[in-house]
Protein backbone atom coordinates (compact mmCIF):
# COMPACT_ATOMS: atom_id res chain seq x y z
CA UNK A 1 0.00 0.00 0.00
CA UNK A 2 2.58 2.36 -1.26
CA UNK A 3 -0.01 5.22 -1.50
CA UNK A 4 -1.73 4.91 1.82
CA UNK A 5 2.01 4.79 3.74
CA UNK A 6 3.11 7.88 1.18
CA UNK A 7 -0.66 9.27 2.52
CA UNK A 8 0.64 9.33 6.39
CA UNK A 9 4.07 10.76 5.83
CA UNK A 10 2.60 13.36 4.35
CA UNK A 11 -0.07 13.84 7.02
CA UNK A 12 2.55 14.17 9.47
CA UNK A 13 4.68 16.50 7.52
CA UNK A 14 1.46 18.24 7.59
CA UNK A 15 0.77 18.41 10.95
CA UNK A 16 4.52 19.78 11.62
CA UNK A 17 4.39 22.41 9.26
CA UNK A 18 1.13 23.27 10.81
CA UNK A 19 -0.33 23.46 7.19
CA UNK A 20 -4.13 23.21 7.72
CA UNK A 21 -5.41 23.26 4.38
CA UNK A 22 -3.47 20.20 3.46
CA UNK A 23 -4.02 18.87 6.32
CA UNK A 24 -7.90 19.11 6.30
CA UNK A 25 -7.59 17.51 2.76
CA UNK A 26 -5.39 14.41 3.74
CA UNK A 27 -7.48 13.84 6.62
CA UNK A 28 -11.14 13.86 4.18
CA UNK A 29 -9.09 11.56 1.89
CA UNK A 30 -7.72 9.25 4.51
CA UNK A 31 -11.39 9.40 6.12
CA UNK A 32 -12.89 7.94 2.40
CA UNK A 33 -10.39 5.55 2.16
CA UNK A 34 -11.07 4.29 5.35
CA UNK A 35 -14.73 4.04 4.47
CA UNK A 36 -14.43 2.58 1.14
CA UNK A 37 -12.28 -0.58 2.76
CA UNK A 38 -15.18 -0.74 4.96
CA UNK A 39 -17.21 -1.30 1.96
CA UNK A 40 -15.08 -3.73 0.42
CA UNK A 41 -14.80 -6.05 3.62
CA UNK A 42 -13.76 -8.69 4.06
CA UNK A 43 -11.92 -8.21 0.95
CA UNK A 44 -8.70 -5.96 1.22
CA UNK A 45 -8.42 -2.53 -0.02
CA UNK A 46 -6.57 -2.96 -3.45
CA UNK A 47 -4.01 0.42 -5.00
CA UNK A 48 -6.84 0.40 -7.66
CA UNK A 49 -9.81 1.01 -5.14
CA UNK A 50 -7.58 3.89 -3.51
CA UNK A 51 -7.09 5.30 -7.17
CA UNK A 52 -10.65 5.27 -7.45
CA UNK A 53 -11.09 7.08 -4.39
CA UNK A 54 -8.81 9.58 -5.02
CA UNK A 55 -10.13 10.14 -8.63
CA UNK A 56 -13.88 10.30 -6.71
CA UNK A 57 -12.58 13.34 -4.74
CA UNK A 58 -11.09 15.26 -7.24
CA UNK A 59 -13.97 15.21 -9.93
CA UNK A 60 -16.02 15.95 -6.89
CA UNK A 61 -13.93 19.00 -6.32
CA UNK A 62 -13.78 20.04 -9.99
CA UNK A 63 -17.60 20.40 -10.26
CA UNK A 64 -18.07 22.02 -6.96
CA UNK A 65 -15.31 24.55 -8.01
CA UNK A 66 -17.59 25.29 -11.15
CA UNK A 67 -21.14 25.64 -8.81
CA UNK A 68 -19.29 28.31 -6.68
CA UNK A 69 -17.93 30.19 -9.74
CA UNK A 70 -21.40 29.96 -11.14
CA UNK A 71 -22.85 31.10 -7.58
CA UNK A 72 -20.23 34.21 -7.35
CA UNK A 73 -18.41 31.97 -3.94
CA UNK A 74 -14.85 32.76 -4.83
CA UNK A 75 -13.99 32.17 -1.07
CA UNK A 76 -15.33 28.85 -1.43
CA UNK A 77 -13.49 28.29 -5.37
CA UNK A 78 -10.31 29.03 -3.54
CA UNK A 79 -10.68 26.78 -0.85
CA UNK A 80 -11.59 23.73 -3.06
CA UNK A 81 -8.85 24.67 -5.31
CA UNK A 82 -6.47 24.44 -2.56
CA UNK A 83 -7.93 20.78 -1.65
CA UNK A 84 -7.94 20.14 -5.56
CA UNK A 85 -4.34 20.58 -5.76
CA UNK A 86 -3.31 18.50 -2.87
CA UNK A 87 -5.37 15.67 -4.03
CA UNK A 88 -4.00 16.21 -7.39
CA UNK A 89 -0.35 14.74 -6.22
CA UNK A 90 -1.54 11.77 -5.51
CA UNK A 91 -2.89 10.73 -9.63
CA UNK A 92 -0.76 9.68 -11.91
CA UNK A 93 0.17 12.22 -14.65
CA UNK A 94 -2.74 13.16 -16.84
CA UNK A 95 -2.59 12.22 -20.45
CA UNK A 96 -1.80 15.10 -22.94
CA UNK A 97 -4.42 16.07 -25.50
CA UNK A 98 -2.39 14.92 -28.22
CA UNK A 99 -1.86 11.65 -26.32
CA UNK A 100 -5.25 11.28 -25.63
CA UNK A 101 -5.94 11.56 -29.75
CA UNK A 102 -3.80 9.18 -30.94
CA UNK A 103 -4.77 6.10 -28.57
CA UNK A 104 -8.63 7.76 -29.54
CA UNK A 105 -7.72 7.08 -33.36
CA UNK A 106 -5.81 3.98 -32.13
CA UNK A 107 -8.71 2.19 -30.94
CA UNK A 108 -11.29 3.66 -33.67
CA UNK A 109 -9.12 1.76 -36.18
CA UNK A 110 -8.44 -1.46 -34.23
CA UNK A 111 -12.21 -1.31 -33.77
CA UNK A 112 -13.19 -0.46 -37.05
CA UNK A 113 -15.91 1.94 -35.72
CA UNK A 114 -17.23 4.45 -38.26
CA UNK A 115 -20.29 6.24 -36.52
CA UNK A 116 -21.25 7.67 -33.05
CA UNK A 117 -23.27 4.53 -32.41
CA UNK A 118 -19.67 2.87 -31.69
CA UNK A 119 -18.80 5.04 -29.55
CA UNK A 120 -19.95 3.52 -26.31
CA UNK A 121 -16.87 0.17 -27.34
CA UNK A 122 -14.37 3.02 -27.96
CA UNK A 123 -14.70 4.40 -25.34
CA UNK A 124 -14.68 1.35 -22.75
CA UNK A 125 -11.42 0.21 -24.96
CA UNK A 126 -10.23 4.11 -24.59
CA UNK A 127 -10.45 4.08 -20.84
CA UNK A 128 -9.32 0.68 -20.24
CA UNK A 129 -5.83 1.16 -22.32
CA UNK A 130 -5.59 4.84 -20.91
CA UNK A 131 -6.00 3.55 -17.32
CA UNK A 132 -6.88 6.33 -15.37
CA UNK A 133 -4.46 8.57 -17.03
CA UNK A 134 -7.09 9.88 -19.63
CA UNK A 135 -9.60 12.39 -18.71
CA UNK A 136 -13.23 11.03 -19.98
CA UNK A 137 -14.52 14.17 -20.69
CA UNK A 138 -11.82 14.57 -23.27
CA UNK A 139 -12.08 11.13 -24.43
CA UNK A 140 -16.02 11.51 -25.46
CA UNK A 141 -15.17 14.87 -26.83
CA UNK A 142 -12.69 13.13 -28.93
CA UNK A 143 -14.57 10.28 -29.95
CA UNK A 144 -17.42 12.26 -31.15
CA UNK A 145 -15.36 14.96 -33.15
CA UNK A 146 -13.57 11.79 -34.74
CA UNK A 147 -16.94 9.63 -35.49
CA UNK A 148 -19.05 11.95 -37.85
Amino acid sequence: MEIREKLTADVKAAMIAKDSVKLGALRMLQSAIKNREIELRPEAISNDDVMGVIKKLVKQRKESIDQFKTAGRQDLVDQETAELKVLEVYLPAAMGREQTEALVTEVIAALGAKTVKDMGPVMKEVVARAQGTADNKLVSEIIKAKLV
